[in-house]
């Protein structure tokens, strides 16, 4: 499964009312992507939301130094493809961090993200939290 930026904050966030359900999933799952494009979204989601920058670089330092995840580093072809689906696909308002989730997942043919974003669900994915 792809995890997306609002399951690692709610991993992050011991308080969420969701933490317990997106650890078990996480846990649950032996297939863990995230690529950096979240990673980059999850650093300024944390800080938007007050939480310490010193607490969340720790978080992403262990996420990206752990073994059991694959953390793809998007390239220039990933981008591409990814503006192409947002050219292609106009009528929603999808960020490139989405897109590029989406292109990722095709890709590597995952049909289950870890997320809250409906987004995913517009894109023809299974989101596995609630919005």
């Amino acid at each position: 499964m792809l995890i997306d930026t609002s399951a690692w904050l709610i991993m992050f966030d011991k308080n969420s009312s969701q933490n317990q359900k997106a650890v078990d999933l996480y846990r649950a799952s032996n297939v863990k992507v995230t690529h950096s494009y979240i990673i980059s979204e999850l650093i300024s989601l944390a800080m938007a939301r007050r939480h310490s920058l010193s607490s969340i670089l720790d978080y992403v330092v262990d996420l990206l130094n752990d073994s059991n995840i694959e953390v793809l580093w998007i390239d220039e072809t990933y981008t591409w493809k990814a503006l192409d689906l947002l050219a292609k696909r106009q009528d929603k308002m999808w960020s490139l961090c989405d897109a590029v989730s989406f292109v990722v997942m095709k890709d590597l043919e995952l049909p289950e993200a870890l997320t809250t974003d409906h987004h995913f669900e517009q894109a023809g994915f299974i989101k596995l939290l609630e919005s």
